[in-house]
């Protein structure tokens, strides 16, 4: 019988091809946007590790942080190596417990006896436990064990499937291959299973894995592995059947807070007082370490929400061409029940259209989704990549279902309703006979929610596009035009501490022989780049900061002469960098506005003095200048700062302070590695990119070039995430505008052809075609001024929900409201005014026939 009924129901969509496609478009393109960021969501915030049992894996620690911390965290996430070994042997509720390191490195690698250059490839430290913790197997080879992870063993690595299939077209041969990595000969003992990206979800992930001990090696100077006062190491593990967390969790405090209590911590005297304060706590595991989840959160769930209005607007739709069919096939249907069909039976067949009607959209929704997601992933990322696959899973053909059956069963209701209710008397007195159009109120409600539903996105389009633009065009503290910036490494080049000087400086003289160079400088990372180094700061002549308080903390950056004329950074007061600052002269330092504010409030701070690491270098740098401030870290400053400005300094690339302590003699090493270079044009340059490279490969054939690009693409790269929901929000906001407007349309075609007895008789009577014309877009202008109130207040209140993700605007705009209101009236017009000239071109006395 079921079958009977579906047969049935493809029939008639089969006989009103108009009706059919006209459905089945409008349930695809509003499933296919919910399902597609559905796809998003669940492939971000929903999916586990691909690894075995992820519902085992418990993560010491419940915050993000990257990548390499010092002194106190309270609440505890990263640890270093030293730590993470007492954990280990010291935490019985633990099968196992790996270590992963928290950064991740740019390697130069090289197959060994090759010819060609040495690669930029990406590169993490791992345990030797961290493959066999998660449950893994390798794809060729084997992974890494626990004897790989000790001092003297053969340094190895693991590469990663994408990576040997991309790179290396799964040569078999690799597998045993000696590279170069940083100049050091590593073996790969094998390849990754398909689909693993490391232990937490992230663009560009990890190609090769590395045990924790040959971190020295590889690293050199930049070794951070017996530092145990510095944390660098994201902890997960598996617990034990039957083991309690809440236990565990106490356990490893009292381990953590002992461990910071010992010598081995190195923690500064003064601070020893916070250690009773430190805490951690244990983290479900199974979606490892979240930092991307927290990045997207807001905007997926922006995301999740604006596509649900939009499958709204097209179940509107659809319901109203579902009652619209009803409407018109009543006649049929008292027919029928005129000729003894069951009533039962025609509710059945109703419903049954409308399930299937449902499910075929569904299914031309899930293409609709697929393409959708990669839309996404490519406004999302652009060229980096990704490893989220756009294929609908098994959770989003289930989520899929559940909407089209959903939507089916609900606009199966009305018709179904009606068939209920045919009275077959109607047959006898003909169906189109009726005057009443009391049945219309239902569409129109519909079309006011549509109305409501379409100012809402309109407006919430209007306010990211704004809140994008303020960020945009903010001043940043620097000058893009005709500016590059080039990312290198001379530490994997093979440069020692005391070759970097004569290095930059021939550099610097080979660069700026190219035509058309103005300027050239180097700095430890750049504007807008992402990175940051922070440092306790002390004032000579003024009080320590209070422990544990952040009050002295400043970002940091070390730089040649002339760095603030090739970015553009405008001095305020005093000098920048010059050539004069060598390793013989003064040790100076150039601060920001912010700086300066931040620590001698109206005081002048040139000629002050300041030092880091430790109050006894308080007097270490002389402030010789101070700078405009400039956004480093991100378009919108530092850790949730609106306007970016944080506090500080400059450092010469040619002076060196004399620590006395290895680790701060090793950290002034590493930072005397510039690995970027900002050049400035005069212009434009024709094939600038090649020469650069050329330039740098004459200087050293192993420099590996990481990236080049425009000053303004880094720039624009920090917009991406906001660039995504802007381009998704506008394109749903326009999709929601145009099956409103078909909406619209309908509802007054099918008024109009309801009423054209009563047009004519209107005409008939004296009324002109203006008349008509007035009275048909009246009505529909009715429906879209109860939509604009009902829009309005629910506009104001969705703004509060994206307070999170607007910068430099109020949570509702009156020029955008108005401007959406007026973009929605005119789309409006534009539907009703076709079948409104239709009625006002009705002929009386053919109108008076149709009854």
């Amino acid at each position: 019988m079921l079958f009977e009924d579906i047969r049935y129901a493809l029939r008639q969509f089969a006989r009103a091809p108009g009706f059919t496609v006209t459905a089945i478009l409008t349930l695809a393109l509003g499933i296919g946007a919910t399902t597609a960021i559905f796809t998003l969501v669940n492939a971000v915030l929903l999916k586990s590790l691909p690894v075995t049992k992820p519902e085992d894996l418990v993560r010491v620690g419940d915050t993000e942080n990257c990548c390499i911390n010092g002194g106190m965290q309270d609440d505890w996430s990263l640890f270093s190596y030293e730590q993470y070994k007492e954990f280990r042997d010291n935490t019985p509720g633990f099968s196992m417990l790996a270590a992963f390191q928290a950064g991740i490195n740019q390697m130069a690698v090289r197959r060994q006896g090759s010819n060609h250059p040495a690669e930029a490839m990406l590169g993490e430290f791992v345990s030797g436990n961290a493959f066999e913790s998660f449950g893994l197997s390798a794809y060729e080879g084997r992974l890494l064990r626990n004897a790989d992870d000790s001092k003297g063993a053969p340094p190895v690595a693991v590469m990663s499937y994408r990576i040997w299939q991309q790179k290396f077209g799964s040569d078999p041969s690799i597998v045993g291959a000696s590279f170069l990595v940083n100049g050091e000969p590593v073996t790969i003992v094998g390849i990754t299973p398909p689909g693993f990206y490391g232990e937490r979800l992230a663009s560009n992930p990890a190609s090769l894995w590395f045990p924790l001990n040959s971190e020295p090696l590889l690293m050199s100077t930049r070794s951070v592995l017996e530092r145990p006062e510095l944390d660098w190491l994201n902890v997960i593990g598996r617990v034990k059947t039957g083991t309690s967390r809440k236990e565990m969790e106490a356990r490893m405090q009292v381990e953590l807070r002992q461990f910071l209590d010992s010598p081995l911590a190195k923690v500064d005297a003064r601070a020893k007082i916070l250690i009773p304060k430190q805490t951690l706590h244990l983290a479900p595991g199974g979606s490892g370490v979240q930092r991307m989840q927290d990045e997207y959160k807001n905007g997926l769930h922006l995301l999740m929400w604006i596509s649900a209005f939009v499958l709204l607007i097209a179940c509107a739709n659809l319901a109203n061409l579902m009652l619209v069919r009803a409407t018109t096939r009543k006649q049929q249907t008292s027919v029928r029940a005129a000729l003894g069909a069951p009533r039962g039976m025609l509710v059945r067949q109703a419903l049954t259209e409308s399930v299937v009607l449902a499910v075929l959209g569904g299914i031309a929704g899930l293409m609709v989704a697929y393409g959708g997601a990669r839309l996404i992933l490519h406004l999302a990322e652009g060229k980096n990549y990704v490893p989220i696959d756009a294929t609908p899973s098994p959770e989003v053909l289930a989520f899929a279902f559940a909407v089209s059956l959903i939507t089916g069963v609900l606009f199966g209701v009305a018709p179904a309703w009606m068939t209920a209710h045919a009275d077959p008397i109607e047959a006898l007195r003909g169906a189109n006979r009726s005057t009443k159009h009391s049945g219309l109120w239902t569409q129109k409600a519909l079309v006011v929610i549509q109305a409501a539903v379409s100012l809402v996105l309109l407006c919430a389009a209007g306010l990211l596009i704004q809140s994008l633009r303020n960020m945009q065009h903010q001043h940043f503290g620097f000058d893009t035009a005709n500016r590059y910036i080039v990312h290198i490494d001379p530490l994997t080049a093979g440069y020692k501490p005391e070759q970097l000087e004569a290095f930059y400086r021939q550099l610097h003289d080979t660069l700026i022989e190219i035509p058309g160079m103005k300027s050239a400088a180097f700095s430890l990372y750049s504007p807008m780049e992402g990175d940051n180094w922070g440092e306790g700061v002390f004032i000579e002549g003024k009080p320590l900061p209070a422990p544990g308080s952040h009050d002295g903390g400043a970002s940091w950056l070390r730089a040649s002469a002339g760095y603030f004329d090739t970015i553009g950074t405008k001095m305020l007061a005093g000098r920048g960098i010059t050539e004069q600052d060598t390793a013989s002269t003064r040790a100076v330092a150039v601060i920001n506005q912010a700086f300066a504010k931040h620590f001698f409030k109206d005081e002048n701070p040139i000629g002050k003095h300041f030092g880091d690491i430790d109050p006894k270098y308080a007097g270490s740098y002389e402030i010789v200048g101070v700078t405009e401030d400039t956004n480093y870290w991100s378009a919108t400053g530092y850790w949730g700062s609106k306007d970016g400005k944080h506090p500080m300094f400059f450092l010469p690339a040619t002076q060196w302070m004399k620590y006395t302590e290895p680790g701060a003699v090793q950290f002034e090493d590493v930072s005397h590695y510039l690995t970027a270079i900002e050049l400035q044009t005069a212009g434009p340059l024709p094939g600038f990119e090649a020469q650069v490279r050329h330039t740098l490969a004459q200087i050293n054939p192993n420099l590996t070039v990481i990236d080049f690009q425009t000053f303004g693409e880094q720039v624009e790269g920090q917009f991406s995430q906001q660039e995504m929901i802007v381009k998704l929000t506008s394109l749903f906001g326009f999709l929601a505008l145009i099956l409103a407007s078909i909406g619209l349309y309908g509802v007054t075609s099918y008024a109009v052809a309801q009423r054209t007895g009563e047009i004519g008789i209107r005409m008939a009577l004296g009324a002109d075609r203006v008349n008509v014309l007035q009275l048909v877009l009246r009505s529909a202008f009715l429906q879209v001024a109860i939509g604009l109130a009902i829009g309005i207040p629910t506009t104001i209140l969705a703004g509060h929900f994206m307070s999170s993700l607007l910068y430099g605007i109020k949570i509702w705009d009156p020029s955008i409201l108005a401007i959406t209101a007026l973009v929605l009236a005119a789309a409006a017009f534009v539907a009703a005014v076709v079948p409104a000239r239709r009625a006002a071109s009705i002929e009386p006395m053919r109108a008076l026939r149709t009854d």
